[in-house]
């Protein structure tokens, strides 16, 4: 291991049952060490003690049921996702009833673009609700030929066009290119998809980190947007990721969730060494060779990679690319080499900002993907990549769990809250993903940006108090919510107003076609994931429908404070 790299890992596989019990009743620290891989940091004290015991245990147990139901989960996803396409294709169940007696049935096939995911199936809303207003805010200055983007943060129609975005995420390449092609149809905006990535996840092992890229237009664009694929219902290392508490440190950026590190790309708790020499101030540039699309269709052919003598290897020759004998050989591990998520991204986006002179872009995402787009221009900031970074217009994520901790938030908050906010952290109500990891004196994961908190009858959280300036006029400062309540999830007395709420949240699913139009009417599969709500509130919170919702139908609320609160909120300012 190299000198200085500071890293926790938690692994639940390590232990069993009985260390657990020992660990959580009798504060057996030699029990519970047995989950914790360590360098450098204070080893055991990094276990808690006393009543914080129990935050490790249900991070572990939550890992151990989430692992143990993993295959059996796999395969439900398949079965659910082939069921859903199988009545939407042929015309709900009197319809297959009716193919079924005339063979005529369609039969769902994978990729193509009527094959729709678990959460497109919940939300089947494919138009932009304000797509006119952002057709409007993408201008061309007819004076100087040139394009540019007047859009300001927080505005309305771009939120949706993130949060729309960011739910395509989800779907396959031919579901992407199709939705963008119609928004291409159903607005005067010449819409044009660019790319789609199925790229290696070194946590799941697998091609599985998910994003696209689109433009407002094909040339000159104004408006770039990346948007990364969330959490997978049926998925359980996207499940376990979200429950993971392991971190690794990087100078200047701080603890950063080692599951998210590993879905952009950038390292792997195999060998925690590769994390170094990704994340380095200026970590070496991977390309891909010209032969290879970047795509998840791409052939997987041979990459080229930095200088070996950056990695303190010797050249052979002109040739930068190494052998399977000297990949075996080096702490850079083959999958390394593969299509990474923040390789990827990053090549395709220089080129896009060369070809667009005028264009910035915008990072998105839900659950999941919304920690990865927070973490996408944190490394771009550590590479010292301010050239792409003078570009970014902002960055929305919706559900997002926290990525960090305080030494993250203070280098994000220095660079992305002046001269304006450009982070925009959308959370809606009970939804659990929010409230991991937890938040607490042993994690120490903490949020960051603007927080838009909205409750379930979608009013935006907003605290506004009166600040004396002189004796004859006053000053309103406006502060969005840091934080969204219940900050942990877990506290006994949000027990209770959690299933109440869940209550309400299925009967409002009924009403809300008639409360506030057709559009906004709920399926019967959505309804069913409401009833599993009853039971499981901080899930069913989670779907992307509650956040399209709060996007559109939102509505700002004041809270006067009083002056107590008024001189608190000063002090902790």
């Amino acid at each position: 291991m190299a000198s200085g790299s500071t890293y926790l890992i938690v692994r639940p596989e390590q232990g069993g049952i009985l260390d657990l019990a020992k660990y959580l009743v009798l504060g057996d620290i030699r029990s519970g060490v047995k989950f914790l891989e360590f360098e450098n940091p204070s080893g055991a004290e990094q276990l808690p003690v006393g009543d914080h015991r129990w935050v490790i245990v249900v991070s572990i147990i939550a890992r151990k049921i989430i692992g143990f139901f993993g295959k059996p989960l796999e395969y439900t996803g398949y079965v659910v996702d082939f069921f859903l396409n199988l009545l939407s294709q042929n015309g709900n169940l009197l319809g297959l009833l009716h193919n079924l007696l005339h063979g005529k049935v369609v039969i769902p096939r994978r990729g193509t673009q009527t094959f729709l995911s678990t959460i497109g199936h919940l939300d089947d809303r494919i138009d932009l609700y304000k797509g006119q207003d952002l057709v409007e805010q993408l201008i061309c200055d007819s004076d100087s030929g040139e394009s540019s983007v007047n859009l300001k943060m927080g505005n309305r129609a771009l939120m949706d066009l993130c949060m729309m975005a960011s739910k395509l995420a989800y779907e396959n390449a031919e579901v992407v290119k199709d939705v963008v092609h119609h928004w291409k149809a159903s607005y005067s905006i010449s819409m044009h998809f660019v790319d789609f990535y199925n790229c290696w996840n070194d946590f799941q092992k697998e091609m599985s980190t998910q994003v696209f890229i689109l433009c407002d237009k094909p040339k000159d664009a104004s408006l770039i947007l990346i948007s990364f694929r969330g959490t997978e219902p049926f998925d359980a290392d996207d499940w376990s990721t979200d429950f993971d508490y392991s971190w690794y440190e990087i100078p200047k950026l701080g603890k950063v969730h080692m599951g998210f590190l590993e879905a952009l790309g950038l390292g792997n708790r195999t060998n925690a060494e590769t994390f170094q020499y990704h994340l380095q101030s200026k970590a070496a540039n991977f390309s891909l060779s010209k032969s290879d699309d970047m795509t998840g269709n791409s052939s997987k052919g041979p990459e080229s990679i930095p200088p070996r003598t950056e990695f303190g290897l010797e050249k052979n020759g002109s040739d930068n690319s190494f052998d399977s004998e000297e990949l075996a050989s080096t702490v850079i591990p083959p999958e390394a080499l593969e299509v990474t998520a923040y390789y990827a991204v990053k090549s395709k986006l220089k080129s896009l900002l060369k070809d667009h002179k005028n264009a910035k872009f915008v990072v998105t995402g839900h659950s999941l993907g919304g920690a990865l787009a927070t973490l996408f221009p944190a490394v771009l900031l550590l590479h010292e990549e301010m050239e792409i970074m003078q570009k970014l217009l902002g960055l929305y994520t919706f559900g997002q769990p926290r990525v960090g901790n305080r030494q993250l938030v203070s280098f994000m908050e220095a660079h992305l809250d002046s001269p304006v906010p450009k982070y925009f952290r959308v959370v809606y109500c009970n939804d659990l993903v929010p409230r991991l990891p937890y938040d607490d004196k042993t994690f120490l994961y903490k949020h960051f940006g603007v927080c838009l908190y909205y409750d379930s009858f979608y009013v935006e959280q907003f605290l506004l108090f009166i600040v004396m300036t002189c004796i004859f006029s006053t000053a309103c400062i406006l502060k969005k919510v840091d934080e969204e309540p219940n900050k942990n999830f877990f506290g006994l007395r949000y027990l209770i107003p959690e299933h109440l709420n869940a209550v309400w949240e299925l009967i409002r699913s009924l009403t809300m076609g008639y409360t506030y139009g057709p559009e906004y009417k709920e399926g019967w599969f959505s309804i069913l994931l409401r009833i599993l709500g009853l039971a499981l509130p901080g899930i069913s919170a989670h779907c992307p429908t509650n956040y399209v919702n709060s996007v559109r139908l939102g509505k700002e609320r004041v809270v006067q404070m009083s002056s107590l609160e008024r001189a608190s909120f000063l002090n902790d300012g």
